[in-house]
This record gives C-alpha cells, sequence and structure tokens, in this order.
C-alpha cells in the first residue's frame, strides 16, 4: 500500500520488464495449483489483467513497474500463508481502489460481494496510521470489524507489509523509521495473534535492521562467526535424541534453528546479558509424522526421550498440547541442559501443528479440528467486538488498549466452577472480574487466587483459580486504571468515573449558573462554551467538575466583557505559548532541523524518557504544549510516536557544538576491588576532563555497582568513555542508561 521499492538501482528495458512481470505471475500460478479448481485459473488471469492495466502507468520508488508489488503480496498470501484462489485475487488487487481509477463497484461487478468486502477492508488499512491520531483510532477499528468478518483482510495485510519491510531499502531514512516502528508496534503482534510465526520473526529482524542498524549488523556478524560452532554442538546434541528416536521406530524430522537477530537482541536486553551469554541462540525442532488420533501420546513419548537423555529445567515447560492457544499452536516446549553446559530449548510437534505454526489461521481452517480450538478464535474475535462496541469513538488510547488486551499472549484462568477464561497475560483480579460481569467488576474489593486472599491488583498465571469477593459499598477509582489491561475493563472503569464524575458536576454547574446570573450574564451554552475555552477545558463536563471539587473559582468573570448577556473573553493575560518553527505555514523549513550552532533559533527539549545526547540517532515530535521533543530512535516510546503520530515527527540531526554539555549516565557493574572506585573516577575527571554530576557506589557479595551522571558534549565522548572504563581491570560491564534515573 505504500509506494514502496524492491532494488536498489533500476535499469531494465522495456522487454525485459514485461518478461519479469509474466515470470512473477507464471511463479504464482505454479504456487496455486494444487488449488486450482475449474474456472478458478480465468479469474486469477481477470484479476492479474486488470491489476496489471490500473497499475501500468505506476511505478515504485525504485523504478520497478508497481505491479510487480501486488503480486510479490500474491505469492506470500500463497506460499507463506497458504491461502487460496479468492484471496490470491483480493491481493492482486489490494492497490485498484485505492491508487487507480477502479471502484468497488467494479470489483463487485467482476468478481462478486465478498472480494469487493476485502478490498474494502484493505483499503480502510491503508489509511490508518497517516492521519491524525483521533482519526486513527477511528479507521483502526473499522479494519478491526473487517478482521472479524474475515480474518483474510488483515492476513493480506501482513503479507503487504511484509513484502513493504522486505523492500524497504529505497525509501527515505525518516520513511523507513516510520514504517518500521508501526511494523513492530502493530504489525508484528498482529501476525503472532494470527499464528504467523515465521512472518512475525522476520517483521521484527527486517524492521530492527531499519531501527537498529548498528546492533543489528554486529549480531549477524556474530550468528555468521558462530555458526561452524552451532552445527558442530546441534550436530552432538541430535546424536543420541536421533538414535533413540529411531529405535522407537518414528517417522520425524530432527533440526536446529537459530533464533531471530530480534529475539537475541531483545533476550540481551531484558537479561544484561552479552551475545556470548544468551544460551538459547537456537532451538532444536523433533517434527513428527503421526495420525491425529496419536499426535499427543507420540510427542509426550518423544518428550520422555529428550528428559532421559538431557536433563530438564522443570520451570521452562510449555505444554499447548494439552492447552492449545487461542490461535491454533499447538507443541510441547522445554529447556534442557545439554552437553557442555548448554541450555537448549526442544520444540516437539507433529507434522500437522508444525503447518499450524507456520502457516497459522490459514492452516487452521484447513484442519478444522474440533470445536474446542475454533471457538477459542471466536472467542477472541468476540471479545473484540465487545471492546470495538464499547469503545469512545475519539479514543486515542484506542489503538494502545488493543495492543495490550488482544495482542499480547494469553493465559488460561479459571473460575470457582472450573470454567475457563482466556484473558492476555498480565491481567490482574480486576480484569478477570470485568471479565465475567461488570457489575462483579465494579463492586471488587479483591479476591482469592488458589485459595488465598489477594489485592485486585493481584497479577494473575496461567493455571489460577479465581473467586472474586465484592462489596455493594465498593466503586470505581481512578487509580483502577492502572491496575487493569483488558479493554473491557478499562471502558467500564471509565464510564463509571464519568457517571461519578457527572454526578459531582451537577454541583459545580449549579454554581457556574449562579456566578453568571450574579454577573449578569445568562446560563446559556454560548457562555458556558466561552468559559470552558477560557481556561482550556475540552468539555463544559470538565468546566462544571473542576469549579465543583473547587479546583478554581472563576474569580477572572469580572474580566471578561458583557455584550447584552453574551460573554466574551479577555484576550488572554496567561502565559505565552512556546513558539516553535514547526507551525503548517514553516513545515517546509522544518524537513531538516539541526541543534546545535542554531540551536538558539529553535526551541526545544529533550526527552527524559531516553535523554538524547549530540551523536545520537534522534527524531523530533511536535508535542502538545511542550513544543519539540527530541525523542532517540530508540527510545522506549518511539514506536509508539512513530507509528501512531507520524504527521508529528520532524527529522532532525545534529550538528557539531562543543560548548553545550548534556546530562547522561552510565552503570558499572565490576569487581569489588580495593582502589576501584578510585581508578573510574581518575579517569572520568583526570584523564577525560569531564565533569561528573553525581556518583552512587553499593557493593554487595564481592561485587558493586555504579551508577555515575556525567557531562558529556556528545555521544563520541560518553563512547570513548564506556571504552576506556571498559579495560579497567576487574570491569564487568559499561552500559548507558536508559531511564529517568539519570
Amino acid at each position: 500500500m505504500d509506494s514502496i521499492a524492491g532494488i536498489a538501482s533500476y535499469n531494465l528495458t522495456e522487454d525485459q520488464e514485461k518478461k519479469l512481470i509474466l515470470r512473477e505471475y507464471r511463479a504464482l500460478l505454479r504456487s496455486l495449483k494444487p488449488k486450482l479448481k475449474t474456472g478458478d485459473k480465468e479469474l486469477v488471469r481477470q484479476a492479474f489483467e486488470m491489476a496489471a492495466d490500473a497499475h501500468k502507468t505506476m511505478r515504485r520508488k525504485s523504478g520497478e513497474p508497481y505491479i510487480l508489488h501486488p503480486l510479490a503480496v500474491a505469492r506470500i498470501v500463497v506460499e507463506e500463508i497458504g491461502l487460496g484462489v479468492r484471496s490470491t485475487i483480493c491481493a492482486l488487487l489490494h492497490d485498484t481502489v485505492e491508487d487507480t481509477d477502479i471502484t468497488l463497484e467494479d470489483l463487485e461487478r467482476e468478481f462478486g460481494g465478498e472480494i469487493a468486502r476485502i478490498v474494502d477492508g484493505l483499503t480502510k488499512i491503508s489509511n490508518v496510521i497517516d492521519v491524525n491520531a483521533s482519526l486513527q483510532a477511528e479507521n483502526f477499528k473499522k479494519i478491526l470489524l473487517t478482521l472479524t468478518d474475515d480474518p483474510r483482510v488483515i492476513l493480506i495485510k501482513l503479507a503487504d507489509r511484509l513484502h513493504n519491510m522486505r523492500t524497504l531499502d529505497s525509501m527515505k531514512r525518516e520513511k523507513q523509521l516510520k514504517v518500521s516502528s508501526e511494523t513492530v508496534y502493530v504489525y508484528a503482534p498482529l501476525a503472532n495473534r494470527m499464528g504467523l510465526y515465521n512472518i512475525k520473526t522476520e517483521l521484527e529482524d527486517l524492521a530492527m535492521k531499519y531501527m537498529e542498524p548498528d546492533e543489528y549488523k554486529e549480531l549477524a556478524r556474530k550468528l555468521t562467526e558462530t555458526k561452524r560452532e552451532r552445527s558442530r554442538y546441534i550436530n552432538e546434541f541430535i546424536k543420541p535424541i536421533k538414535e533413540k528416536l529411531e529405535k522407537g521406530h518414528f517417522d520425524f524430522e530432527i533440526y536446529g534453528r537459530p533464533k531471530s537477530i530480534h529475539s537475541i537482541w531483545n533476550k540481551m536486553r531484558m537479561k544484561g546479558v552479552a551475545f556470548e551469554e544468551v544460551y538459547d541462540l537456537f532451538a532444536i525442532r523433533v517434527i513428527l509424522n503421526s495420525p491425529q488420533e496419536r499426535e499427543k501420546e507420540d510427542c509426550w513419548k518423544v518428550y520422555s526421550m529428550v528428559t532421559d537423555e538431557y536433563t530438564p529445567s522443570p520451570e521452562r515447560l510449555r505444554d499447548w498440547l494439552s492447552n492449545p492457544k487461542s490461535n491454533g499452536y499447538e507443541a510441547l516446549h522445554t529447556t534442557v541442559m545439554g552437553p557442555q553446559g548448554k541450555w537448549v530449548e526442544v520444540q516437539i510437534r507433529s507434522r500437522r501443528m508444525n503447518e499450524i505454526a507456520e502457516k497459522g489461521l490459514a492452516a487452521h481452517w484447513k484442519y478444522k479440528e474440533g470445536a474446542n480450538d475454533e471457538s477459542r478464535f471466536d472467542q477472541w474475535f468476540q471479545q473484540i467486538r465487545e471492546a470495538l462496541n464499547t469503545q469512545d469513538g475519539d479514543s486515542m488510547d484506542f489503538l494502545q488498549d488493543f495492543k495490550t488486551s488482544f495482542l499480547a499472549d494469553e493465559i488460561y484462568v479459571y473460575t470457582p466452577r472450573g470454567d475457563v477464561k482466556m484473558l492476555p497475560v498480565g491481567s490482574t483480579a480486576l480484569d478477570f472480574a470485568f471479565s465475567i460481569h461488570s457489575a462483579i467488576g465494579e463492586h471488587c474489593i479483591g479476591a482469592k487466587v488458589n485459595h488465598k486472599l489477594v489485592p485486585i491488583g493481584h497479577k494473575l498465571r496461567s493455571g489460577d483459580q479465581v473467586e472474586i469477593i465484592t462489596s455493594g459499598k465498593q466503586r470505581p477509582s481512578e487509580d483502577w486504571l492502572n491496575f487493569v489491561v483488558t479493554a473491557k475493563a478499562r471502558t467500564k472503569i471509565k464510564d463509571a468515573l464519568k457517571d461519578e464524575k457527572r454526578k459531582i458536576a451537577d454541583e459545580g454547574k449549579y454554581i457556574v449558573q449562579k456566578k453568571l446570573e450574579a454577573y449578569g450574564a445568562a446560563y446559556n451554552q454560548h457562555n458556558i462554551d466561552v468559559l470552558a475555552a477560557y481556561y482550556k477545558f475540552n468539555s463544559s463536563l470538565d468546566l462544571f467538575y473542576q469549579v465543583a471539587v473547587r479546583n478554581f473559582d472563576l474569580k477572572e468573570l469580572k474580566e471578561f466583557h458583557l455584550l447584552g448577556d453574551k460573554l466574551e473573553a479577555p484576550k488572554p493575560v496567561r502565559a505565552p505559548e512556546v513558539k516553535t518553527e514547526t507551525s503548517a505555514a514553516q513545515r517546509k523549513d522544518a524537513e531538516l532541523i539541526i541543534f546545535g550552532e542554531s540551536s538558539d533559533k529553535i526551541v526545544y527539549t529533550l526527552a527524559n524518557c531516553c535523554k538524547p545526547i549530540p551523536g545520537d540517532d534522534v527524531f523530533g515530535f511536535v508535542s502538545t504544549g511542550k513544543g519539540l521533543t527530541i525523542h532517540r530512535t530508540n527510545c522506549p516510546n518511539a514506536a509508539r510516536l512513530l507509528s501512531s503520530f507520524g504527521h508529528r515527527v520532524v527529522k532532525t540531526k545534529w550538528a557539531k557544538n562543543k560548548e553545550i554539555s548534556f546530562l547522561t549516565g552510565i552503570r558499572i557493574v565490576g569487581l569489588d576491588d580495593v582502589g576501584v572506585v578510585n581508578k573510574i573516577t581518575n579517569l572520568i575527571s583526570g584523564e577525560l576532563r569531564l565533569n561528573i554530576n553525581a556518583i552512587t557506589i553499593e557493593a554487595k557479595e564481592g561485587m558493586f555497582e555504579g551508577n555515575i551522571r556525567i557531562y558529556v558534549h556528545d555521544k563520541e565522548e560518553l563512547d570513548e568513555l564506556v571504552t576506556r572504563v571498559k579495560h579497567l581491570n576487574g570491569i564487568h560491564s559499561v552500559d548507558r542508561f536508559d531511564t529517568e534515573d539519570v
């Protein structure tokens, strides 16, 4: 949907182009061959010709003919997601309504209502992320409504996004960042939720390639360097298991699979370990060719063989055979201690389970096994429908709520009667209460989890049995929003708070009415709107509420002018707003802002969440009331800001300026040796002549952890400091602060 390019330098003749397009089309037909019924080939050809004709004058950023994009998306849909003829037709036509003269009516006439409806859903999605934030939430809801009617919409959209990510090289840097952020924020979790693990993994890796290019290259290099050694280890690990499986007459396949670069990087960050210390750089996969009625039994037999050979870690057993995920994923995962004292993850599944793991939903439909799993997926859709029906139209939190409620992995908890409830990871007793009934949630004062009393904010784990305790006197409060992750609970709490607010606001309404009448002004909508606008409230409800809770008392009313009984606000004497150089008229000049030398011309603040310093890869974000805020591209909030508010992002880079110092921090861990603090401070203050702002050192069990806040001029200076400290004897690790601790 974005015109994103594929080939860096493009110079084919018209004839060569035609041959290339034809070759891609034939490859698509070959992939589709097993699924073609009578008349299908003609329909696909008709869709291809219609798309080729509609896009004939269009080119991608690389210069290649645009039709190659829908063809590539159609191939992903067939080969990697496993969808059939109708989805192929939709993939070929997915950009026609948005980008060409073809209308939905044309598609309905040629291919019928179903295909027109799916293409309509795809067209709506394409408008989601580039518009202003409140419209964005609205559009996202439209997509989800389409998704709940026909999941093929989202599957084709994921194929479209995957091809765009594979061909992102020709785009400008800021477009690469924006598209990658959206991908990590929405599309990769969505792929995961639809059971498309391969696509989820590739999307995350590709996004990292653009968002964290240095770390990506470094990890890719290290993986390549250690490949031979890894293969040797995998063969050593597999050998005894293979022998046991052959002895047991299993029809199987066993191999080692490297973990994705993104998941390795995530583990390094979460656990604070170096590449060499990440134990599960790969997983061993055992795939059994077993008849469906014997699958579970065979998987457990293989588990028993693996754990006879290698000692398992008891807390790392994941049994998705007895309790499949809601997207249909079934497997046994265990982590065992392999040769040379290394932990290794082993995944055991049947050929059918493997196809569902790789093709997700499409394979799930193909097998249609038992109502149990089907109903779980339907249950998930039903929850989305409920959330959509109860959400405010202009909810700015919608995307975030959707992510935490529906894209997280799920846990399964039980009611006192033994009924199972599916909730997102991170859910609390309060989420569970609201999932049973709104009234139970609103009156919840605590819960018993596995017969033990816990508070409403207690986080639940899979397998917990939960009994909710209620009281007629209990009412939701503002801080409840901190205890819930599900969209249903958040919406119901907000509704209850609004009702409470309305009751209090009624008192404020009476005070405002009396004050206006005493001043000689009428109590009417015009005057209320004038007051709300003057005091910068979003609604009259907020105005009445703040008056009722005595946050202010309308004492400025005497400064208002009266025209008859109508109020006219005085000219503002309030603090002038910080003027930034990013108004609509100046938007073109704001394309590139250089900090440092021109810092006197532009008012900007450095984000507290990531503390950027010159030399960091940064972007500017225009925030309401705060002007321009500078964030690092790897800031914890970057993905959300770049994907949700792309229109407010300003391209930025630094200019050299050695006169300004920036506060940053480093965390040092090492052996608690005599004089180590002295060595560090001598290096920083003496040799590198940097100013220390604060220093805290804590020693425990022979190790020390030091947090040092320092002023540096730019990233080069910080990098040199980190390198020099690492070279001191006994230093284990040196990391930059990424948090507000600085």
